[in-house]
C-alpha cells in the first residue's frame, strides 16, 4: 500500500520503519530538513524492537509535503496535536479523493483537518480517523534510530465523517489493528494521554524539577497517583456515557492489570515500558508535550465537553487550573474547546449530524 507518514517525532519514525518493514511503500515527510538529513541521505531508519536491531529502507523520505501526500492511500499523522492548527491549512489543498488520514491519537484533530479542507474549497472525498493512543511505545535513540518497546494490539478508532467508516477502517486495517467506534468524537474520547500524563507530571512536580531525570511511569506511578488517574479516567468514561457513547471504554486501569480485559498495548506493556529505561527523562513543566498537548489541549477538550453536555468533571478541571497556575497561561481560554472550535452553540442534533455527515450536508 502507498502510505505517507507525516512528521518527525518518535511515533512518526516508528511508523515509517514499521510500515515499511510490513511491505508498504512509505513516504516520510519532516519539516526540519536539517534534522532529517541522515534519513534523507541514506533512505533508511534503524529500528530496534523485540526482534533485535536492523536497518529498514524507506521508499521516499522527503521534505516536500505535496510529494509525500500525492498518491498515498493512507496518510498517518502520529504528531503532537499542538501541530494541527498550523499543519492543517498546509495539507488542506493537497488531499486527494479516496484518501484516509489517520491521527493516532487526535484529540478531535480529525475535525480541524476536515474543516481546513472544507475552508480551502477542496471537495475530495477524504475520511479522517482518530484513535486513543500511538500504535507504539517508542523513543528515538539517535537521529536515524528508533526503539519500539511495545506495539499496539487494539486501536479503537472513530471516523469523520462517520458515514465513511466502513471504507476508512478497511484501509487502516491493512496497517493497524483498528476496532470500529461510532464516530470521531468517540475516538477522541479514547485518548489516554490526557488521563495518564497530567496527574503524573503535576503530582511529581517536585522530583521532576529537582532531579536531572525522573521516570514518571516507574517511580512516579505510585498507588496514590494511580488512584487519581483511575478517578480521572472515570470522569472520561462518565462523559462518554453522557454523550451517548457506550462500551467499550478501554479503562486505563486495564493497562496496569494483566488479568483484566486487554488494553490498547496488550498484556505486560507497562512493565516493558519501564524496563526499557527510555522514559527516564527530563521534563520541563513549562514546555513538555505532557503539559502543552495532553493538558493544555486534551484536558481542555474534556472540560469543554463536560460543560457542553452538563457533566461535572472536577478532577479534570482541577488539574487544568493547577496547570494554568504552573504555566501562567489561561489554558482553557487558549485550548481546544468547543468554543474555540466554533461548536459550542451546536445542539445535540446538529452535532450528531456534523459527526455523521461532515461538511457534505
Amino acid at each position: 500500500m502507498e502510505i505517507a507518514v507525516i512528521g518527525g517525532g518518535h511515533g512518526c519514525y516508528a511508523a515509517a520503519a514499521h510500515l515499511s518493514e510490513k511491505g508498504n511503500n512509505v513516504r516520510l515527510w519532516r519539516r526540519d530538513a536539517a534534522a532529517f538529513g541522515p534519513i534523507l541521505e541514506n533512505k533508511n531508519i534503524t529500528l530496534t524492537d523485540h526482534q533485535g536491531t536492523r536497518g529498514v529502507p524507506l521508499a521516499l523520505p522527503t521534505a516536500d509535503l505535496a510529494e509525500a501526500i500525492s498518491g498515498a492511500e493512507l496518510i498517518v499523522m502520529p504528531l503532537p496535536c499542538i501541530t494541527h492548527e498550523s499543519l492543517a491549512p498546509q495539507c488542506a489543498p493537497l488531499f486527494e479523493d479516496g484518501q484516509v488520514v489517520f491521527f493516532p491519537p487526535g484529540t478531535f484533530g480529525s475535525f480541524i483537518f476536515a474543516r481546513s479542507m472544507h475552508d480551502a474549497g477542496n471537495t475530495a472525498n477524504v475520511a479522517f480517523a482518530e484513535t486513543g493512543t500511538l500504535p507504539y511505545l517508542t523513543r528515538k535513540q539517535e537521529a536515524d534510530h528508533v526503539r519500539v518497546s511495545v506495539y499496539a494490539t487494539r486501536l479503537p478508532t472513530g471516523i469523520f465523517p462517520a458515514r465513511d467508516s466502513d471504507r476508512a477502517l478497511a484501509v487502516i486495517k491493512h496497517a493497524y489493528p483498528v476496532e470500529p467506534l461510532k464516530d470521531a468524537l468517540d475516538g477522541a474520547l479514547m485518548n489516554a494521554g490526557p488521563v495518564i500524563h497530567p496527574p503524573l507530571i503535576m503530582m511529581n512536580a517536585g522530583p521532576l524539577e529537582h532531579f536531572e531525570a525522573w521516570d514518571i511511569h516507574n517511580e512516579g506511578t505510585q498507588p496514590s497517583i494511580r488512584s487519581v488517574t483511575t478517578a480521572l479516567d472515570q470522569e472520561r468514561i462518565n462523559l462518554r456515557e453522557a454523550l451517548g457513547y457506550g462500551e467499550p471504554h478501554f479503562p486505563l486501569a486495564n493497562h496496569y492489570d494483566d488479568d483484566a480485559e486487554e488494553w490498547m498495548y496488550g498484556d505486560g506493556s507497562h512493565e516493558k515500558l519501564t524496563d526499557s529505561g527510555d522514559w527516564r527523562e527530563f521534563i520541563d513543566l513549562q514546555n513538555h508535550r505532557y503539559m502543552r498537548e495532553d493538558t493544555a489541549v486534551g484536558l481542555t477538550l474534556l472540560v469543554s465537553l463536560g460543560r457542553w453536555v452538563g457533566q461535572e468533571v472536577p478532577i479534570a478541571a482541577g488539574f487544568l487550573a493547577i496547570a494554568s497556575a504552573i504555566t501562567g497561561d489561561d489554558l482553557y481560554g487558549t485550548g481546544r474547546t468547543l468554543e474555540n472550535l466554533g461548536l459550542a452553540e451546536k445542539g445535540p442534533v446538529a452535532m450528531a449530524s456534523l459527526l455523521e455527515n461532515g461538511f457534505g450536508e
